[in-house]
C-alpha cells in the first residue's frame, strides 16, 4: 500500500507529537543508569551521557521537516506552538519552562533554516536546520533548567544521533519523490 504524500504528512505529524511525551517519558524511566531524583542517562559516546530523552528531540527536529514538507510551513508552525504547549503541559514541574521555551525556540530555529535551504536539498535542509535546532534546544534548555551549559556536549551529541540515523530515509524519500513527480508542500 502507497501512500499519499499528505498521509504521510499526517503520520509524520503524529509521530512529532508522540516524541514529546516520549521524551518526557524516557528522562525518567529508561537509561543505562537513573541518577536517584533525576533522569535517567544513556551513552552518546566514548565517555558523554546524556538524559534519554534527547534522543526524541532530535528525532522532532527532523520529523517537523517531514511535516512542513507534506503539508506547509502553516501546519508545522502549528504543530511547534502545540509541541510547545504539550512539552509544557507534560515535562516535570521544575522543567516546565525550560521545556516549553527551548521546543519554541528550538523548533522555530530548524524552521527558519529549513524552509530556505529545502529548495536546495532535502537532506542538506534536513541536516542543516537539525544542527541549528539541536544546538538552540540544548544551549536554552541547559541555561533555563540548570543555569549551566555543563552538560552541552551529551545533549548536542544525542540529538546529533537521531539526526543522522534519520538522512538516509530522508534520502530515499526524496529519491522517491523525484521518481514520483511529488512535490514539497
Amino acid at each position: 500500500m502507497t501512500l499519499s504524500p499528505r498521509a504521510e504528512g499526517f503520520l509524520a505529524l503524529i509521530g512529532f507529537g508522540l516524541c514529546i511525551p516520549a521524551a518526557n517519558w524516557l528522562i525518567g524511566h529508561a537509561g543505562t543508569y537513573c541518577v536517584p531524583n533525576g533522569p535517567c542517562l544513556v551513552p552518546v559516546a566514548p565517555g558523554v551521557m546524556a538524559p534519554s530523552g534527547v534522543l526524541m528531540i532530535g528525532l522532532a527536529l527532523v520529523l517537523r521537516d517531514l511535516v512542513q514538507r507534506r503539508l506547509g510551513v502553516g501546519w508545522a508552525a502549528g504543530a511547534v506552538l502545540a509541541g510547545a504547549a504539550l512539552s509544557a503541559l507534560l515535562a516535570p514541574p521544575a522543567l516546565v519552562i525550560a521545556s516549553a521555551v527551548a521546543f519554541l525556540m528550538s523548533e522555530f530555529a530548524d524552521l527558519a533554516v529549513y524552509t530556505p535551504l529545502q529548495k536546495r536539498g532535502l537532506v542538506l535542509a534536513v541536516a542543516a536546520s537539525g544542527v541549528v535546532g539541536l544546538v538552540v534546544d540544548s544551549l536554552v534548555f541547559l541555561y533555563l533548567a540548570f543555569g549551566s551549559l555543563d552538560f552541552l556536549a551529551g545533549q548536542v551529541i544525542g540529538k546529533a544521533w537521531m539526526v543522522l540515523i534519520a538522512l538516509p530515509f530522508v534520502h530515499l524519500l526524496r529519491r522517491r519523490d523525484e521518481r514520483r513527480g511529488v512535490m514539497p508542500a
